[in-house]
């Protein structure tokens, strides 16, 4: 079976305040775009009967193809979404896990949080586990603070750490995207110590509902200040995307993705050195 988890951007961003658990409260609006992983999960009908090797390499195997997927295979979020819906339905067989990656590592687009919560989906439809969306949701907050965004995968307001969410009515069909990233990894944690949080003068939600022609000067990243500060580059793609006529452009997540917002009847050829991943969406 399988299935094409897709990518998020921010539309804006507050570090409101740091969390007595070492998280964060923030607000932010996710939207869905389709920039596709491949995942595809099958039984996995090879048995091994070594029993020197440990158990879960017993029940599942995973590979990937694309993009570099960094670290050991075990601490691959599709990897763990098995081996969480394992512990609750033990009869669940041993699968094969096949990720081909197109959305960039370590890029503020979510791409792995996706990839987890497409993996649960694929788990619980393959294998007729009846969780519902609610369900599916609880387990996907044990995977990170966004990978619940994914079971809904629709413009949702989100606060708290990122998991409190609320579907809105967000219609971006008139406009088309451009998406860039410049190959630089921003560490997540780091980007959070780079900031001291603070209240918004304006929430999201209602920035959110005003014109686009109003977001430039209001919908802001708290990223983009410390980024942009280390990362020269990284601004300079946001300013080459509203010179090109942008509506809106802002940086994703902690970076260092960089989209912009365009009418579709204005859509412009950009040129951006080779080593960048530039897509028009």
């Amino acid at each position: 079976m399988i299935s094409f988890p897709n990518c998020k951007i921010n539309l804006g961003l507050n570090i409101i305040h740091k969390r007595t658990d070492g998280y964060h409260n923030i607000e932010t609006v996710f939207y869905p775009i389709q920039l596709n992983d491949i995942l595809e999960i099958i039984p996995n009908n090879v048995f091994c009967a070594i029993s020197e090797i440990k158990s879960n390499q017993l029940n599942i195997e995973f590979t990937s193809s694309g993009l570099f997927v960094e670290g050991n295979a075990d601490n691959n979020l599709c990897v763990k979404a098995y081996w969480l819906l394992k512990k609750d339905f033990p009869t669940l067989p041993s699968v094969q896990i096949h990720l081909h990656k197109n959305i960039p590592i370590g890029a503020g687009l979510g791409g792995g949080s996706a990839d987890a919560a497409f993996a649960l989906q694929l788990l619980n439809k393959k294998f007729n586990l009846h969780l519902s969306q609610e369900q599916l949701i609880v387990y996907a907050l044990q995977l990170g603070s966004d990978c619940p965004f994914f079971i809904y995968n629709q413009p949702c307001f989100a606060s708290s750490r990122g998991e409190k969410l609320q579907p809105i009515h967000l219609q971006l069909s008139a406009y088309q995207f451009i998406i860039v990233n410049p190959a630089i990894h921003i560490s997540t944690a780091w980007a959070f110590s780079q900031i001291k949080p603070k209240a918004p003068d304006q929430s999201i939600q209602n920035i959110i509902a005003m014109p686009i022609e109003n977001w430039k000067h209001q919908l802001m990243n708290d990223f983009e200040e410390p980024v942009f500060k280390a990362y020269p580059e990284i601004e300079a793609i946001k300013n080459t995307l509203y010179n090109a006529g942008a509506v809106y452009a802002s940086m994703s997540g902690s970076g260092s993705t960089v989209y912009g917002i365009f009418k579709k009847d204005a859509l412009p050829t950009i040129h951006f050195p080779e080593h960048y991943l530039h897509i028009r969406i």
